[in-house]
């Protein structure tokens, strides 16, 4: 790695020690656990560095969803769920700070203990930690709970279970979880899994059966009203154990918090405009300049704040499903990314003033580089040379449209590569030897007026080729359902990523998704390169070599051409009405989802 990108690697890590040996020795430390070296925070530290310890409490604020929802449970596949509630009204052993990329500071857990190998992880149980109903967590409900979320819970859970050993009581509040993988992340996954009440279940299949409102966690939020389809409430639980905990402090500041539900995103910013949401998140930089001037926002009522991150770019755009043909080819894929005039269409939606995701892990030192794979990555990389798709070790970058929505030349070169693959217009119909014409379907989710416009234009693309582009729009629970069993041939997708990926990469791209349902390997890509490079990242001995891992799983990713993306946001942007404040200093993490409104407080003038 060169000298500035390994400088720029350190700052990210938000000081973070990084204390190794020849061996891959582990700082310990009682009160936290960092994926590299020691947590920056000190034993006896008072609030996060993004937290106001003086923000005052109360207030009420209300927030806006599309589609619906059927179900409380965030923890089963089945049913839509507001995704909110996972945040607001569960807790782990272990808390993260979104001020380092990825420590651990105990939570229901007064301390963590590991060895050097990380073989295996205890934690200590602080004596104080209580269920919402005020009964104290015990041993009994966190063995439970791992076991039950590995076996029975979302498949997003199952994959650290395979990799458990053992798990057994160790002492009155102490356990311990033995790996049966060298893995060094697994002590930091152990800490985040949620632990949930086990005499709620007793007598219920948990993957199938529901309980009265909400599953019982220990988080500062209960659900205290809601109607399925309409609205969610919660209120903040005046008896929250955790609410002098210095990781708590300065945060969870509000009295209520509501999250209503709207048909599309046109009708929920009208809501806004008319005063009934408190916030809205925006992601279309054209829009924040020349739709926010309606009367509150005019009269100061309404705040407009953009939130800085050095998160990555993450993936945002249209993914294939590889599993099904000729979506399996790639020059197939290729010729739909050609089609695909990013430059006419982002200047239509965005105005020109948002540049597009150049790939997974772009804007960050994570990002692979351009031109031809050098150095370490392409060691990783060329004992996979002869399977990888072209460009990734040889450079691959993402097609430049032109201005005109004609796009001649890239819809030229994806005709001959649709040739190339098999398929050629006969009376205006791309068809195969067969004679099979090529179509495909996008699912889009009801309300989703953006796509609309997205999709026109690109269809009208495919058609010069030959290609036939049906539009399905279905409501919020079909659309889960279908995305949940890989039914459609294209739809919406975004995936966010870190500063520190780790094992969830495996349930973002890794082969078991490609028939079990519920997975987020949405393109069903089937990469040994790709799984090699994620082992890599996790057995890395030196942060360098993380980051080489990291950038050549970028290529794979990038050149196997599953999403063709769109547009990058390299900044947050939150609307909200003025009585709501956040502190001065912000996390590296910027505006993800845990910092609105995990820190911010109601202050009226």
């Amino acid at each position: 790695m060169r000298k500035e990108n390994f400088r720029i690697f350190r700052a990210a890590w938000a000081g973070i020690t990084l204390a190794f040996t020849a061996n891959f020795a582990l700082a310990e430390s009682a009160h936290g656990i960092a994926m590299y070296g020691d947590p920056a925070l000190p034993p006896d530290f008072v609030s996060l560095p993004y937290a106001n310890p003086d923000a005052p409490k109360g207030g009420r604020v209300v927030f806006g969803n599309t589609g619906g929802f059927d179900s409380l449970n965030p923890f089963q596949l089945k049913g839509t769920v507001p995704w909110q509630l996972r945040y607001w009204s569960y807790e782990s052993l272990m808390g993260r700070s979104w001020d380092e990329p990825f420590t651990l500071y105990g939570l229901l857990a007064e301390s963590i203990e590991v060895p050097e190998d990380r073989s295996w992880v205890e934690f200590t149980l602080r004596e104080e930690a209580r269920f919402s109903d005020g009964s104290p967590v015990t041993i009994e409900d966190v063995i439970w709970s791992y076991e039950t979320l590995g076996t029975k819970g979302h498949p997003r859970y199952r994959g650290f279970w395979t990799k458990v050993e053992s798990i057994e009581q160790t002492g009155p509040r102490k356990l311990r979880i033995a790996f049966n993988t060298q893995d060094r992340e697994l002590a930091l996954i152990a800490g985040m899994r949620p632990i949930l009440k086990k005499s709620q279940w007793e007598g219920k299949d948990f993957a199938t059966d529901t309980v009265d409102g909400a599953p019982i966690g220990t988080g500062a939020y209960v659900v205290s009203d809601y109607e399925a389809g309409r609205y969610v409430t919660l209120q903040r639980n005046p008896d929250y154990w955790g609410a002098d905990l210095p990781f708590r402090a300065g945060t969870q500041n509000f009295d209520e918090m509501r999250i209503d539900f709207f048909g599309d995103e046109t009708v929920l910013f009208e809501a806004f405009k008319a005063g009934e949401l408190s916030a809205v998140r925006e992601f279309n930089a054209d829009r924040w300049e020349v739709a926010y001037d309606f009367p509150a926002a005019t009269r100061g009522d309404i705040v407009k704040t953009e939130i800085p991150h050095q998160r990555p770019s993450g993936m945002t755009g249209l993914v294939m499903n590889t599993r099904r043909a000729p979506l399996d080819d790639w020059r197939v894929r290729e010729a739909l990314l050609l089609a695909f005039n990013f430059e006419y269409i982002n200047g239509t939606i965005t105005g020109g003033s948002q540049p597009r995701i150049q790939s997974y892990y772009s804007g960050s030192v994570l990002g692979m580089r351009p031109g031809p794979a050098e150095g370490a990555v392409r060691e990783l990389l060329e004992p996979f040379a002869d399977d990888l798709p072209p460009g990734t070790l040889e450079g691959y970058s993402l097609p430049e449209g032109d201005s005109s929505e004609r796009n001649r030349k890239d819809l030229r070169r994806a005709a001959k590569l649709l040739v190339e693959a098999g398929w050629t217009v006969q009376d205006g119909v791309l068809r195969n030897d067969g004679g099979t014409p090529l179509e495909l379907t996008v699912l889009i989710r009801q309300g989703d007026s953006e796509m609309d416009t997205v999709i026109g234009i690109y269809g009208r693309a495919l058609e010069r080729l030959g290609i036939s582009l049906k539009v399905e729009t279905v409501d919020n629970a079909q659309f889960v359902e279908r995305e949940t069993n890989y039914d459609f041939d294209l739809t919406r997708y975004r995936r966010e990523l870190s500063l520190s990926p780790g094992n969830e990469q495996r349930y973002y791209w890794g082969s078991e998704g490609i028939t079990e349902p519920g997975s987020r390997n949405l393109m069903g890509m089937n990469s040994p390169a790709a799984e090699a490079m994620i082992d890599a990242m996790l057995t890395a001995k030196e942060p360098e070599d993380f980051v080489h891992a990291v950038r050549a799983l970028d290529r794979v990713l990038t050149a196997g051409r599953y999403v063709i993306p769109f547009w990058t946001y390299d900044v947050g942007r939150i609307a909200h009405k003025k009585e709501l404040r956040f502190p001065e200093t912000l996390p590296i993490y910027g505006d993800r989802t845990e910092f609105m409104p995990h820190v911010w407080w109601h202050q009226p003038e």
